[in-house]
């Protein structure tokens, strides 16, 4: 078979174009009959966190389509390079998947020594979700908007909790303090679940949180939110306000989460997984328990999400490499 013209997608992608027919007939039948055993899918944050509860979400949904058990594995570590580089090796037999957030996108520009390619290595399979964050801080700091965060900003020093370097709460932590003209100070986590329990404890003074993870908590008189990070503000929240009506004009930031599988997975069994992801996706049920906890469920075709990621890649990569933010 010629691989001289193939696009640098998946390796999955250019062995199925030289697949004989009788080997394309068993790779559908096999796909028709999964899963046989409980599938694992690999999440790379620690629980509680934006990523943890899509996936917790997907998983118990997929698990009653499937009738086989779908088990949530948690691996925090390396701003998603641990989890990442489990599934890129795993067999790509659908029964190891990965659900991570945007920051997969610069995982390679923020590693030097990262010892998988995510375009190469992995298969873009489902795009699960969006939602925005939350710009909270402890209630004992003096700001009761991000104007005020602002200026206290520029006359002390202000720790910010991160799921890890080059994770969605780090980068869009240092845009914000890029388009208002301030700097703080990066304190890493194994996920943004323990920079929130941190941020709660007053351990750190802010956080960007995914609003399912701190909207529990805006009662309790530890934390209060002054921002919404996205480009609208959150119908959970509505009183809240964008960071640009608060002051910070042309800032927005929506993370997103997909589904991954090792790049040399069949298509016809990516295609598989992916339709049960979007019927899980379109249940009412889901989506009425996912919009409560401000989550916009996504889905759609494969193909359309493995095009969004690839530009996902270039964008996020060139930002990371022209701020000079490293992970090692």
């Amino acid at each position: 078979c010629n691989n001289s013209t193939a696009m640098p997608a998946t390796i999955a992608l250019r062995y199925v174009r030289c697949l004989p027919l009788a080997a394309l007939i068993l790779a559908a039948s096999a796909s028709a009959a999964f899963p046989e055993k409980p599938v694992r899918m690999i999440v790379a944050s620690a629980p509680g966190g934006g990523t943890d509860i899509i996936a917790r979400y997907v998983a118990q949904g997929l698990g009653e389509q499937w009738r086989e058990q779908t088990v949530v594995d948690n691996r925090a570590g390396g701003g998603g390079a641990v989890a990442t580089e489990l599934v890129a090796r795993a067999a790509p037999d659908g029964y190891t998947l990965l659900v991570q957030s945007f920051g997969i996108s610069s995982i390679g520009a923020l590693r030097r020594g990262m010892p998988v390619d995510v375009k190469r290595d992995l298969a873009a399979v489902a795009l699960l979700a969006t939602q925005p964050s939350l710009v909270a801080v402890h209630a004992a700091l003096p700001a009761a908007n991000i104007a005020e965060l602002v200026q206290l900003a520029k006359s002390r020093t202000l720790q910010y909790g991160t799921s890890g370097a080059g994770g969605a709460s780090h980068l869009a932590s240092e845009l914000l303090a890029r388009a208002a003209g301030v700097r703080f100070t990066a304190v890493q986590y194994k996920g943004i679940g323990p920079a929130f329990t941190a941020l709660l404890g007053g351990e750190i003074q802010i956080a960007l949180v995914p609003v399912s993870t701190a909207l529990p908590q805006l009662g309790s008189g530890r934390i209060r939110a002054l921002a919404v990070t996205g480009a609208a503000r959150s119908p959970l929240a509505p009183d809240i306000p964008t960071v640009r009506e608060a002051g910070v004009p042309g800032y927005a930031f929506d993370a997103w989460y997909g589904l991954f599988a090792p790049a040399a997975i069949a298509p016809a069994l990516a295609d598989a997984i992916n339709a049960a992801v979007n019927r899980t996706l379109a249940a009412p049920a889901l989506r009425a328990r996912m919009a409560g906890a401000g989550i916009e469920p996504l889905g759609g075709p494969r193909t359309q999400f493995a095009q969004y990621f690839a530009a996902e890649v270039a964008k996020w990569s060139t930002l990371v490499t022209e701020a000079g933010i490293r992970a090692d």
